[in-house]
């Protein structure tokens, strides 16, 4: 599954707004939109994540299960999310009450999608693709974009600081439900990560171009 998604892993991990963060980390107003719309797909991962337990069948038990224990690691990482907003001097209600823009709706509901009418399994690649990206990301951006605002302080990094250290063991999660995965799912799988790499990466194009135009608005 690796080989097979690689090509897509490196064409998001080459976007040039991922490229520019990691190495220079990035303005107040890029971070907090990007913890905005964060917030718009993290609320929704429990139930997803539910609505994929609901959706096996009898020969599901072992990836049933193993859905079920991932919920309860993950609720609740959207306050994170308006903790981080809130300390940075953003405004969480606005952000809460606020609908995400376009690129973040097509991804949350290709997973809906995608659990409801293809299979439970199809999920397994937004899975793959969000907390991986954790792991591999998150802690070297929170360390840039804060030496970028010159805050020593951790306030207003949970969200990213928590994952690149939780994210660890959620992999050790994500190999759980891959555990013993029937070959006739595998195809689905890589077709779903490759699907996800494309539009969690739309996700990050519009926030460059959303704070480009807000930089040169009068």
């Amino acid at each position: 599954m690796l080989a097979q998604t690689s090509s897509a892993r490196q064409q998001f991990i080459a976007l040039p707004l991922i490229q520019e963060t990691m190495r220079q980390g990035g303005s107040k107003s890029l971070y907090l939109d990007f913890l905005g719309q964060a917030y718009h797909h993290v609320k929704h991962t429990a139930s997803l994540l539910g609505l994929a337990s609901s959706r096996c069948g009898p020969h599901d038990r072992r990836y049933r299960s193993a859905l079920v224990e991932y919920i309860s690691e993950e609720q609740g990482h959207e306050e994170w999310i308006l903790e981080d907003i809130e300390a940075l001097g953003g405004d969480s209600d606005a952000v809460s009450q606020e609908s995400p823009r376009l690129p973040c709706k097509v991804m949350v509901s290709h997973a809906y999608y995608l659990t409801d009418r293809v299979s439970p399994y199809g999920l397994l690649g937004m899975i793959h693709v969000l907390e991986g990206m954790s792991v591999a990301l998150a802690g070297q951006a929170a360390r840039a974009i804060r030496g970028s605002l010159q805050v020593s302080s951790d306030a207003g990094f949970k969200y990213l600081t928590t994952h690149g250290d939780l994210d660890v063991e959620h992999t050790k999660l994500f190999e759980k439900l891959l555990d013993g995965l029937d070959p006739q799912h595998l195809p689905l799988v890589i077709e779903s990560t490759c699907d996800f790499y494309m539009l969690y990466g739309a996700i990050f194009q519009d926030i460059a171009a959303h704070c480009e135009t807000a930089a040169h608005a009068p």
